[in-house]
């Protein structure tokens, strides 16, 4: 594999570009094979969608590192695109942090994100959020540095002070972790436009900006994003996951009601594209390139 095909690379190359990237969330390899077929360039391994979609939970913390790491690396595999993975505190201290880097990396990522809350975390739409002191998250950011193999794979810090701290303190703590070494910053929650733009105008990095469905954010689009400058990466939470919602939820009722699988199922997918999504036509060439000559008689 070259340089510039390698996913740590492929992700770089987005951020020294002027234009934002959408960067969809999933929780599932199935989810991130169909961001790929629908062309996007990135993916977010995001820990709601993940811990919803693995073991039915809300994102409070209850997947363990290994869990959260295998998953990631189905979702880079089964994607091919560079993925952007969520991996919450660190699980752990500074030296956590360290094993947390060398076994996402192992599983295949392109960036890592590491936030600031104290344990037992929360999503960041959630409240009862707790913040570790700044000193503390550079240790971290530190250890995260030193533990990466490939110069490309980017560290990001995240810090989910505004809802605890106030915006100013936030900023210090976006301005304290790129000096530290964070290739990326994303400062959660900015309650207004002139917070956002406060954000970029103060912290000098490539920024990552989150819009949620529960609107505590402004819904931004990329080109207003582009527009303030800085941001360099546009993720929409568990958006998609919230859309599959009505469509499966809309054919159990209407099994349930009718008793009828063809009438429940009207409009949905068709096996076809299901089986492109999956490149099964890529399965059947490799099956008929391994399957041995029938001997002649």
């Amino acid at each position: 594999m070259s340089h510039a095909d390698k996913p740590t690379s492929r992700f770089r190359a987005l951020l020294v570009r002027k234009t934002v990237t959408l960067m969809p969330g999933v929780g599932d390899a199935f989810s991130a094979r169909l961001c790929a077929h629908e062309g996007f360039e990135t993916i977010m391994s995001s820990g709601n969608a993940g811990s919803a979609m693995r073991i039915g939970a809300p994102d409070v913390g209850l997947l363990t590192m290994s869990e959260n790491a295998e998953n990631a690396g189905r979702i880079a595999a089964a994607s091919g695109l560079p993925v952007f993975a969520d991996a919450d505190t660190g699980y752990g201290d500074a030296l956590s942090v360290r094993r947390t880097v060398m076994e996402f990396e192992r599983a295949g990522v392109a960036a890592i994100m590491i936030e600031d809350q104290a344990t037992p975390k929360r999503c960041g739409m959630l409240d009862g959020k707790k913040v570790i002191p700044a000193a503390a998250m550079e240790m971290k950011i530190k250890a995260a540095l030193d533990a990466r193999r490939d110069d490309d794979l980017c560290i990001v810090a995240r810090t989910d002070a505004r809802a605890v701290e106030g915006l100013e303190p936030a900023i210090r703590r976006a301005q304290a972790y790129r000096r530290a070494g964070a290739d990326v910053i994303f400062v959660e929650g900015p309650r207004t436009l002139e917070e956002t733009r406060a954000i970029a105008r103060e912290v000098d990095a490539p920024l990552l900006y989150n819009v949620t469905p529960t609107g505590s954010v402004p819904p931004l689009d990329a080109a207003a994003l582009e527009g303030i400058g800085g941001y360099r990466l546009l993720s929409c939470s568990v958006f998609a996951l919230l859309a599959a919602i009505p469509g499966m939820r809309g054919f159990l009722r209407a099994l349930r009601e009718t008793g009828d699988p063809a009438k429940a199922g009207a409009g949905a997918a068709s096996m076809a594209e299901y089986l492109e999504i999956l490149r099964f036509s890529d399965w059947q060439k490799m099956e008929a390139l391994y399957t041995p000559e029938a001997p002649k008689t």
